[in-house]
């Protein structure tokens, strides 16, 4: 088993409560991990035997255009996609993460942090 990572994919986008949040937007930022096993690609040298991370970053860029109230519906259907798309995952987490939030006061980042195993 291995773990492939993909950090600090940068994206705007248009998630929020609020009414200005879907006509300004902000900057987020999102973490991936994902196990799989990859024995088989370590020998073959194929990237058809492991997870390929531009796959990983299109779904990440993909749903993160899709406009939500919530973090967590964002980072649900990124993890559904990884699970539906790509057999060779075990298991998936996200991190989604709003820059600068407005929350009325100076914080740095709201991080939410969701996994999800293959059943």
């Amino acid at each position: 088993m291995g773990v492939i990572k993909v950090k600090n994919i940068r994206v705007y986008a248009y998630h929020g409560c609020l009414v200005e949040e879907g006509k300004i937007g902000s900057d987020y930022r999102v973490d991936l991990a994902v196990k799989a096993n990859l024995s088989k690609s370590a020998i073959s040298d194929n990237l058809a035997d492991t997870v390929d991370y531009v796959h990983l970053n299109k779904i990440v860029k993909e749903e993160m255009a899709i406009r939500s109230k919530l973090l967590e519906e964002v980072a649900k259907r990124i993890l559904d996609r990884i699970l539906n798309e790509i057999a060779i995952v075990k298991t998936a987490k996200v991190e989604v993460s709003k820059i600068n939030p407005p929350i009325g006061g100076n914080v740095a980042m709201v991080t939410i942090e969701m996994s999800k195993r293959r059943k």
